[in-house]
């Protein structure tokens, strides 16, 4: 995975439960600050608002519960300029420092969904807040973590089909 679809899916799962309760580690200030510069970004002022608000609104895109457009605030004055070095050309992104971090974010959403249609989405678990990107071949990943909602979900369903007589011995 590259740094920036790394990034895009760090941010994603910045909400998880945690033993069962919601968490958000860019809530304060401080922690998304500090998420921010670990990330590469710059935490100016307004920076961690507008981390938040993207948040949301790619959590709400690869939900589909929103249109990519929405994202589009998000590009405004945005440039990326070639530059051509020993190795070819390269991509500058041209975009104010404290906004570098969020558009990197965007651009790797958006790369992803045209390499990888429907590869970024939310965990099957409907207890789980956390997003995957699917790289299997078949592209039917479904969980998370296949050692946690994977086995939990099957686990249930196992439990439920027992509790109702139609357990049988036929794999799954």
């Amino acid at each position: 995975m590259d740094d920036d679809s790394a990034l895009l899916m760090d941010l994603l799962n910045t909400t998880p439960l945690v033993e069962g309760v919601p968490a958000d580690r860019l809530a304060g200030d401080d922690a998304a600050r500090a998420w921010i510069v670990e990330h590469g970004g710059r935490a100016d002022q307004g920076a961690p608002e507008r981390l938040r608000e993207l948040r949301g609104l790619l959590q709400a895109v690869v939900r589909g519960e929103r249109e990519p457009e929405a994202l589009g605030p998000f590009l405004e004055g945005v440039v990326k300029r070639p530059a051509v070095g020993r190795d070819g050309v390269a991509w500058r992104l041209d975009a104010a420092g404290d906004r570098a971090l969020t558009v990197r974010a965007v651009l790797a959403w958006a790369e992803l969904a045209e390499r990888l249609p429907g590869r970024v989405r939310p965990c099957a678990n409907p207890e789980c807040r956390l997003f995957l990107l699917d790289r299997s071949r078949a592209g039917t990943a479904r969980w998370c973590s296949m050692a946690t909602c994977g086995n939990r979900l099957k686990a249930r369903r196992h439990q439920a089909r027992r509790a109702t007589g139609s357990g049988g011995s036929a794999a799954g």
